[in-house]
């Protein structure tokens, strides 16, 4: 019968733990590398039919995307409701749009008229599909 000494008792369960702790680290970094990234939000959005949009109204688009669609004589105009500043979702306060983060104003066609933010809200392209919906570019 062998004796177990002490010193084979350590080394052995060093051992363990390094081979233990390697294999972790091992299954962690397996994990990072084959983490997938979320998929790019979508470039352009159909806003259902074109009838829904009355002569000289405005529609506010409270959800993703974030955007003002104003109807004129035939024609769509419509504007990003993200503030230039930091990228928050700016209010509609009457005729003008306010930032809620740092108080940037911009009037109902989406020109800047009061900073922190330098630059004025972006404008977005509308165009109609074969179906008659409108479908609003993003870029």
């Amino acid at each position: 019968m062998s004796k177990f000494s002490r010193r084979d008792f350590l080394k052995l369960t060093t051992d363990g733990l390094l081979t233990l702790g390697g294999v972790l680290s091992l299954g962690g970094l397996l994990r990072f590398l084959s983490y997938e990234k979320d998929p790019a939000p979508p470039s352009e959005y159909d806003l259902g039919p074109a009838i829904n949009y009355l002569p000289d109204t405005t529609t506010v688009l409270a959800h993703i995307p974030a955007a003002l669609i104003c109807k004129g004589n035939n024609e769509y105009l419509a504007f990003s409701l993200v503030c230039t500043h930091l990228g928050c979702t700016v209010e509609q306060l009457n005729d003008t749009f306010e930032c809620p983060c740092h108080g940037s104003v911009y009037d109902s066609e989406g020109q800047l008229k009061k900073g922190p933010s330098q630059k004025s809200l972006p404008r977005l392209k509308v165009t109609r599909n074969e179906e008659g919906n409108l479908i609003l570019h993003m870029s």
